[in-house]
């Protein structure tokens, strides 16, 4: 029961994780610090973004891989993938730097543009994640796999191309930049968060699109041609 429950344990980290930066994004974010210096909090924000962003190329790494296999069984290296990945979250958005000064604010009625903008964001963060195996993604299904008596070869998640994947090739990060960007009084602290990490997530696709080749072959190729758009439709 311990491989399950240190699995089941990174899932509801990651969960935990995007709970808090919805709270330091809505919360936190949304209240510009009194007028001090705006070079050293933005260069501390890229800087704690590049940490996080940098453990992801060094997980992908063939003896990182080995060094964590060494440390713990095959089946729960993405379960200790997901512990990593969240405490870093986590600690980005505890120490994110506030940057002084609003950019906008978009006065009653019209703010409801921003919040239908961040609604419209989290229908299609939903309806992306559900066509996915989250257990896979957090490592649980790994483990349930290892442990069953007579595991057999498991298959890959059929790749999504209908409903939001019909619009972009990766509708969770094009949710993100509508949260990010979506909201109707902007600080320059939740600009810098949203810029800096979606940024970081337009650089990261087509290293990601590598590995989806790999797995689907000619079929991520078709798709690539019937849906143009990566991530904002468009523009990328």
């Amino acid at each position: 029961m311990l491989p399950l429950g240190f699995a089941w344990l990174g899932a509801l980290a990651f969960a935990g994780s995007l709970a808090y930066f919805l709270f330091a994004y809505f919360v936190t974010f949304g209240t510009p610090p009194l007028d001090s210096p705006v070079t050293m909090p933005i260069a501390i924000d890229v800087a704690l973004f590049s940490i996080f962003a940098l453990h992801h190329s060094l997980f992908a790494r063939t003896r990182i891989k080995a060094w964590i296999t060494s440390i713990v069984p095959p089946p729960l290296e993405r379960a200790f993938y997901s512990w990593i990945a969240s405490a870093l979250f986590i600690v980005v958005c505890a120490a994110w730097a506030p940057v002084p000064g609003v950019i906008y604010s978009i006065r009653p009625p019209w703010n409801w543009i921003g919040y239908i903008v961040q609604g419209a964001a989290l229908l299609v963060t939903f309806l992306g994640a559900r066509s996915l195996d989250v257990l896979d993604l957090a490592g649980v299904r790994q483990v349930t796999q290892w442990q069953r008596p007579h595991p057999g070869t498991t298959a890959h998640v059929p790749l999504q191309t209908t409903g939001v994947y019909g619009i972009v090739r990766h509708p969770l990060y094009f949710g993100w930049a509508m949260l990010v960007f979506g909201a109707p009084h902007m600080t320059a602290t939740r600009l810098s968060f949203a810029v800096v990490s979606t940024i970081y997530l337009a650089i990261a696709i087509p290293f990601e699109e590598r590995g989806l080749d790999e797995t689907f072959g000619p079929e991520y190729g078709e798709y690539r041609k019937h849906v143009r758009w990566r991530m904002l439709p468009g523009l990328y």
